[in-house]
């Protein structure tokens, strides 16, 4: 196994020729013990040496499939710590969304979310503000009362951009002790009512009927006005209230004019004197030419109808007793001055209940039918 040159008994060189015996009697025994495997390092030692190395290969190479492993289930625990670090995240912005009302951190963005991001707003107060009487309006000469200024309330949120003047009829004191003039080109009543036909004038704002109950017309149609003042509001209109008290001094043509100028229509709130029970009505314009072509009439008589309508539908569909054919032809103050659409609602008589779910079923059919004509 040796080789020339090759380190013997770790010397290295050259080998020179010695001829003594002794000198070669080393040499053989060193041969020998080499092919033996001993003294050198090599044979069982170089074997031990080998398993030893694949021993510590094999130890070597478990821990690092060991420590693989674990690499891999640590990086699998915080994926999973992370995973539910990103789920508490998304969950606390999804809260944050929907306090905010901010519809980019609402997951998933779909309509749903959209819409239950939409329930869970709280709106803010509406805007108010108080409309003062002006003397250069159109008809306001007629007025004989408008000392008080009635409150325009803007919709928070989502709006419509159209104002409903809702007016609750009566509550004005000494509003029988003056008179207006019925028509504005003073012309005569052409059909009877709280007003006879043919007169001229009329006293500026009656006192109402009184329920079987003992209540004022003038306070139940104002818990009325509350409620489809309210609920307007929620739909995104915006509402002229005429009254929100037992007492406001404006006259039936000052609230009309009011509701000309600074309203897209006018609803007005009643209670027939009859006491039968007899249901809802709707005033419509008397077919007389004479009336019908008399202005602001002439030009605004169909929107009346039209807004009529709407709202008995809407009351129909709601289950609303119905007197009649659902409207009734009178000459009225309101409607010979209205420039917008205009309608006066007998939502019931004397003896109709009253109560609060009652009128929410009238609320809701009467903000249903505004909803329906301005869609």
């Amino acid at each position: 196994n040796m080789k020339q040159n090759e380190p013997v008994n770790g010397l290295t060189g050259n080998r020179k020729p010695i001829h003594t015996k002794i000198l070669l009697s080393a040499v053989v025994a060193a041969l020998v013990m080499s092919m033996c495997g001993c003294g050198t390092g090599s044979g069982k030692d170089d074997t031990a040496n080998q398993q030893e190395n694949v021993s510590v290969n094999q130890d070597e190479s478990q821990s690092d499939t060991s420590k693989q492993d674990g690499a891999a289930e640590s990086d699998a625990s915080n994926s999973d710590d992370g995973a539910q670090d990103s789920d508490q995240a998304s969950d606390s912005t999804a809260a944050s969304a929907q306090l905010s009302g901010d519809p980019e951190q609402t997951p998933g963005g779909d309509t749903a979310s959209n819409e239950t991001q939409e329930q869970n707003i709280v709106p803010s107060p509406p805007k108010i503000k108080a409309i003062a009487w002006d003397d250069s309006l159109k008809y306001a000469e007629f007025s004989k009362i408008h000392t008080d200024a009635p409150k325009l309330y803007e919709a928070s949120g989502l709006r419509r951009d159209v104002v409903v003047a809702v007016n609750a009829g009566h509550g004005t004191k000494g509003g029988e002790s003056k008179k207006t003039q019925c028509h504005p080109d003073g012309s005569a009543k052409v059909t009877g009512g709280s007003t006879q036909k043919g007169a001229t004038s009329a006293v500026s704002v009656s006192s109402g009927a009184t329920m079987k109950d003992g209540t004022s017309e003038a306070d139940a149609v104002l818990s009325l006005a509350l409620l489809v003042k309210d609920r307007l509001l929620e739909d995104g209109f915006d509402v002229l209230m005429i009254r929100e008290s037992s007492d406001v001094q404006l006259d039936n043509i000052a609230r009309t004019v009011l509701a000309n100028n600074y309203a897209d229509c006018h609803i007005s709130l009643h209670y027939d004197s009859t006491d039968s029970n007899k249901g809802f009505f709707y005033i419509s314009v008397p077919d007389v030419s004479s009336y019908r072509s008399m202005e602001p009439v002439k030009s605004h008589w169909k929107e009346h109808h039209a807004l009529g309508d709407a709202i008995l539908t809407s009351m129909k569909d709601q289950g609303v007793k119905i007197s009649g054919s659902g409207h009734m032809a009178i000459d009225l103050t309101q409607t010979s001055y209205s420039t917008v659409p205009s309608v006066d609602l007998e939502v019931g008589d004397r003896a109709t209940p009253h109560g609060p779910e009652d009128q929410e079923v009238l609320c809701e059919a009467i903000v249903q039918g505004l909803e329906n004509y301005w869609s």
